[in-house]
């Protein structure tokens, strides 16, 4: 792991500006290209109701996945539910932004973030789009993190690098998500790069295996937005393939650490969070048995308002699982908890209290960090999921959203 970006990886460059989409005067359009022809590939929500930015995403990466030159992308301003002006807009941005970096729009990718409904201030963004794209450099990859904030209190940006059989490639990237966070995929933004050479069929797969390990096991409120989008370039600037089956593992690997991090810091950024929280659940009969109690016990307000108040209250996690549509034996569940130094206190065995020390799990759920175990007693098969706390501080932020 290494401090950097989305630029991090060679022929990569990036700017951002504010160009009056944000009230707050904040940095709200950024770019971000390749010197050279790059393969792409994306994930997108799973919404139903989606915005313009991801219809137009989809149609570029399925005519010409492997000529992608770069993503323009807003915050404040959603471009979503806006008709067929909205997807006018979309298709406006790659068209002006082309032109610009001397590229043809199908070469060009497209994010917004920000209010559902209201129609997108174009001229803002054309004048925008002419002054930061006269200023593309590698250095400014942490500011295009910044300028796809929203409800973000912080920029979620990283790097890394990995020796393949041929040799070193980076992978970089950056991300936001705060509040409209849960899988399929959460209410956030990936600009993922590398300087490896991938085929197109190689970063789709890769990309959607990864993107279900990660992004799509994070949730801070149960809500999935219209905008989720994960994008993957690769332009192979290091003359390091990544298409063999050694390289293809050793690259999936180092790209799901830095989608791992990127998740767990939207969680950690989480409206209102004050706590943490890693649930594992092991013991299940099949993978998709453990992910479901994992998401129900994740997403169910009453265990995450005891988490908002340190409440060792584990009654509401065993009744959470059994309520997730998977057969249960409560008479096989144990459950534990630990602090983020993993001293584990075991609270339940057999479906019944193991006799601990009440003050000693207070301790534990009144940490920023929290681990708990689950365990079903039914298998081999575990997964992990990464959530929050529901607290008062999220009401208010989203109470007043628009205004």
């Amino acid at each position: 792991m290494v401090e950097g970006s989305a630029t991090s990886p060679e022929g990569f460059v990036a700017g951002a500006v504010a160009c009056g989409l944000k009230e707050s005067g904040d940095l709200d359009l950024g770019v971000i290209y390749s010197e050279t022809d790059a393969t792409a590939g994306g994930v997108f929500t799973r919404n139903q109701v989606v915005a313009a930015p991801v219809v137009v995403d989809r149609e570029v990466l399925a005519a010409g996945p492997d000529q992608i030159r770069g993503v323009v992308a807003n915050a404040g301003n959603a471009n979503a539910c806006t008709g067929e002006a909205g997807m006018a807009a979309a298709r406006k941005m790659l068209t002006e932004v082309a032109a610009l970096l001397d590229c043809r729009p199908e070469q060009m990718l497209v994010l917004s973030t920000g209010v559902i409904g209201v129609p997108l201030p174009l001229s803002k963004i054309v004048a925008g789009l002419r002054i930061v794209t006269k200023d593309l450099t590698p250095n400014n990859g942490i500011h295009l993190a910044q300028a796809i904030m929203t409800t973000d209190t912080r920029s979620k940006h990283l790097a890394v690098r990995v020796t393949l059989p041929e040799g070193m490639v980076t992978i970089g990237g950056v991300a936001k998500g705060s509040g409209m966070i849960h899988p399929n995929m959460a209410t956030m933004l990936a600009i993922l790069t590398t300087d490896a050479a991938l085929s197109a069929s190689t970063v789709q797969e890769v990309l959607g295996a990864v993107v279900d390990r990660t992004f799509n096991r994070i949730s801070v409120d149960g809500d999935t937005s219209t905008n989720d989008t994960v994008l993957l370039l690769a332009n192979g600037a290091s003359g390091v393939p990544a298409d063999d089956d050694a390289s293809r593992i050793l690259f999936a690997e180092a790209l799901e650490y830095l989608c791992a991090e990127l998740a767990q810091m939207i969680v950690a950024d989480g409206e209102g969070a004050s706590r943490f929280v890693t649930l594992h659940v092991t013991g299940a009969a099949s993978e998709p048995a453990a992910h479901a109690v994992a998401e129900t016990v994740a997403t169910s307000p009453l265990v995450k308002t005891a988490l908002a108040g340190g409440d060792a209250n584990w009654g509401r996690i065993l009744a959470a699982a059994g309520r997730a549509g998977v057969p249960l034996d409560q008479g096989r569940l144990a459950l534990w908890i630990a602090n983020p130094e993993r001293q584990l206190l075991q609270l339940v065995d057999g479906g019944s209290p193991t006799g601990y020390d009440e003050d000693e799990a207070a301790a534990i759920f009144g940490r920023r960090e929290i681990l708990i175990r689950l365990d079903l007693g039914q298998g081999e098969a575990e997964d992990t999921m990464w959530t929050t706390d529901l607290t008062h501080d999220y009401v208010t932020i989203n109470a007043d959203y628009r205004t």
